[in-house]
Formats: structure tokens, C-alpha cells, sequence
């Protein structure tokens, strides 16, 4: 099993409207990607101060099958359509579990 795990923050201006857009694009990948094995995301708890604004954790059978995830059409487009607008700042790590 390969994890990958994704840290978003937003910016200062992102509006409520366009963090449920990216929570909710996000949502809808596991019905276009099928490398997908598992796929959490979620908004900060706010129990910390300082912590990012968002998390992805997704699994796959494979580096390879991350791989197409990564470069898959639907993903990309979240990304530039709606996460690049408000990013402030990012951190991924992917392992092997």
C-alpha cells in the first residue's frame, strides 16, 4: 500500500464558498479515479493554532497507481480551478505502509 498525504492552507481572503468548493470537487474524485483506494479529506478541527487548513490522505495499491491519480485530468483540475486560487501553502509526503 502507498500513502499519500497533502497539507493546504488558505489564504487570509479564501471565502467559506470556495473551501466547501474544494472539499467538495475533492469528494468526487474516488468516483472518477479508481486507483483510488481510500480517500479522506477534512478541514482542520481548529483546536490548534498555527495547524494547516485542510488534509488529504489517500492510499493506493502502488507508486504507480499515485502516479495516475496525481496527473489524472479530474485532479488537476480541482487543483487549478479551485485550490490554486487560495493557497497559501502546501506539504505532501507520500510512503509506503
Amino acid at each position: 500500500m502507498f500513502r499519500h498525504v497533502v497539507l493546504l492552507k488558505w489564504t487570509e481572503d479564501a471565502t467559506e464558498e470556495q473551501r466547501a468548493e474544494v472539499a467538495r470537487r475533492l469528494g468526487g474524485l474516488p468516483d472518477v479515479i479508481p486507483e483510488l483506494r481510500s480517500y479522506q479529506i477534512g478541514s482542520d478541527a481548529g483546536v490548534n493554532q498555527g495547524n494547516f487548513s485542510f488534509g488529504v490522505v489517500a492510499d493506493f495499491d502502488s507508486p504507480e497507481d499515485y502516479v495516475v491519480y496525481r496527473d489524472h485530468p479530474a485532479h488537476r483540475a480541482v487543483i487549478d480551478e479551485c485550490i490554486t486560487p487560495i493557497l497559501a501553502a502546501r506539504a505532501a509526503v507520500q510512503y509506503v505502509l
